[in-house]
């Protein structure tokens, strides 16, 4: 089991309570604040699951990250989670729409 975790989030104090909610049982925790970072740090990482947020600055948000990863064979297979404060049913099939494996809200529970 790959027990590398990204995490790309723009908002320094969710991002730091991710991290250390994760940084757990040998997983190594990597962070990035916006979405071109993200995507490569993705492509040379190689994590075991991404846990990703829409909306942040740069020039791809996060729906763009996932479509450009599923696009990507060399890492289309990588678990993506959208962790978002975009919650309307619009925002929800257009993460699945993209190809997320999962869709979670802000505000959310560490344990989740």
């Amino acid at each position: 089991m790959n027990k590398i975790i990204l995490v790309i989030e723009d908002q320094p104090e969710i991002r730091k309570l991710i991290c250390m909610t994760m940084d757990y049982d040998g997983f190594e925790v990597h962070e990035s604040d916006n979405g071109d970072s993200g995507l490569k740090m993705i492509k040379a990482l190689r994590p075991g699951v991404v846990l990703l947020d829409v909306m942040m600055p740069g020039s791809i948000d996060g729906f763009q990250v996932c479509e450009r990863v599923r696009a990507d064979p060399e890492i289309a297979h990588t678990p993506i989670v959208m962790l978002t404060a975009r919650g309307q049913q619009s925002d929800i099939l257009t993460g699945r729409r993209v190809g997320c494996d999962e869709y979670l809200t802000k505000p959310f529970s560490p344990l989740q």
